[in-house]
């Protein structure tokens, strides 16, 4: 059956269209602006704005989609920017779609922060009831509603962790000049995912049979912050940083339910993946 996949996002959503089989699926992507192809580029990219129905309905018109990966990027740290990125724009997707019948899977990405801080003591799973602290859980748990009230048993929640990888190493960087303290006291938990390991997530629920409504994209090793960020230091040849006293921020998330679909990780490990990237990353200045 041929897959047609429809792509909202940047990095990630590129690396998912590489994940999949060429000869399966075609893969189509929505811009803010025009964009020519590129070399060895598997997406056929179309100029479309989620703020603006009537074109959007014009230029999704002949397109024959059967799936979606729904990976938006607000474009400021505002309420309004997420509200525009998540509920507003999904809405604004689906609404547009010239044959919804046909649209088998909705893939939403989106993060743990869903969850405050202090959502469990122990690990957090799929079962730990949301507890947004803030705008940016808020605008996601919002989308998440009406993913499911709009396409029950088609749409699938991915909350991921931090991403890192190439292109995505601020924080050893950073670390390196000395510019990061790293958080003193109880509560302080990192959990990260490499970003080939999020795309294949995506990749592996898009194709996945009756799925579960949410899955959580994280690597296998939650760590205490502060050990985390001392071991970056080491790597990026920086100093060890500092200690800052600050209340709890963190939680250790659970990957079992993901893994127990099928995905496993390339990087189960961040450190083991922090130290592949540093060691292929230019050299800094």
């Amino acid at each position: 059956m041929a897959n047609t996949l429809l792509l909202i996002g940047g990095d990630l959503c590129a690396r998912t269209a590489g994940a999949l089989d060429p000869e399966a699926w075609t893969c189509i992507g929505l811009r803010r602006r025009a964009m020519g192809a590129r070399p060895g580029d598997r997406i056929r990219w179309l100029q479309a704005d989620l703020g603006d129905p009537d074109a959007l309905a014009e230029t999704l018109a002949a397109a024959p989609v059967t799936h979606i990966l729904y990976a938006p990027a607000p474009d400021a740290r505002t309420p309004e920017a997420y509200a525009r990125a998540y509920p507003l724009g999904l809405r604004a997707l689906l609404g547009a779609l010239p044959h919804p019948d046909r649209l088998r899977r909705c893939v939403l990405v989106d993060s743990s922060a869903v969850w405050g801080p202090d959502a469990a003591d122990g690990m957090v799973d799929e079962d730990t009831p949301p507890a947004p602290a803030d705008f940016r859980g808020a605008a996601m748990l919002e989308a998440e509603t009406l993913l499911h009230g709009r396409l029950p048993g088609r749409g699938v929640a991915l909350r991921l962790s931090g991403l890192y990888g190439p292109g995505r190493l601020r924080l050893p960087d950073g670390l390196r000049a000395g510019r990061i303290a790293a958080p003193d006291g109880p509560g302080h938990w990192a959990n990260r995912i490499h970003v080939d390991d999020a795309a294949r997530a995506c990749a592996h629920l898009l194709a996945l049979a009756d799925p579960l409504p949410c899955y959580i994209g994280t690597d296998d090793h939650p760590m205490p912050t502060a050990d985390l960020y001392d071991a970056l230091a080491r790597m990026a040849g920086g100093p060890r940083p500092i200690r800052e006293r600050r209340p709890p921020d963190g939680k250790r998330l659970s990957n079992a339910r993901l893994r127990a679909s099928g995905w496993a990780p390339a990087w189960p490990d961040m450190l083991d993946g922090y130290a592949a990237c540093l060691a292929a990353a230019p050299s800094s200045p």
